[in-house]
């Protein structure tokens, strides 16, 4: 069954070659803002989900959309991608030398080329270890320009990763797409036939 990737993240299309799929990439156009009160596991959970479903409403065949979302949690502060300079600072201050909780969520949709038939999710929280951080450390990575479409603002793949003392937890969730939670979804739906 053709597979479709809910994201025009280069860092998601290149993780999902790992599960030796063949695949498209669709990019979704939803809004993303949290409601009020609204937990952050459900968060990221709604925006995954809402995430595919958009994809999949826009094909004609059958097939199945992965959608994924991934954000920091800390001292129950939902940090998603900074907004400038000033607010990425304030995040990496929060962060440093310190563990926070990095929430990725996949769901997986089946789509019969005119609904939805079922869906599938998974939640995987990772503990990540911070180094403690200088001025100048966090003037310097953000002058690489990684740190601005990250949530949490850092790349553990990238730059951000000297930062990092230790993980507890899935390293690919927190890159932002869980490789064994993936493949046991698309599993799920290839053993029942969608």
């Amino acid at each position: 069954m053709r597979i479709v990737l809910a994201s025009s993240s280069p860092r998601r299309r290149e993780l999902l070659h790992f599960l030796h799929r063949p695949f498209d990439c669709d990019v979704p156009d939803i809004e993303e803002s949290r409601a009020n009160g609204e937990y952050p596991e459900d968060y990221v959970l709604r925006l995954a989900n809402d995430k595919a479903l958009a994809v999949a409403k826009r094909q004609s065949d059958e097939c199945l959309v992965i959608g994924l979302d991934t954000l920091i949690r800390c001292d129950q502060d939902v940090m998603e991608k900074p907004m400038d300079f000033e607010h990425f600072q304030k995040m990496m201050r929060q962060l440093s030398g310190r563990t926070h909780d990095v929430l990725t969520s996949v769901a997986v949709c089946y789509w019969n080329g005119q609904g939805l038939v079922s869906s599938e999710s998974a939640l995987i929280t990772t503990k990540v270890e911070f180094a403690a951080l200088t001025d100048d450390d966090i003037e310097s990575y953000w002058a690489t320009g990684e740190p601005q479409d990250k949530a949490g603002g850092y790349g553990i793949q990238g730059f951000g990763g000297k930062y990092v003392k230790r993980i507890e937890g899935s390293y690919f969730a927190v890159v932002g797409l869980p490789l064994y939670e993936t493949e046991q979804l698309l599993r799920m739906f290839e053993v029942t036939g969608g």
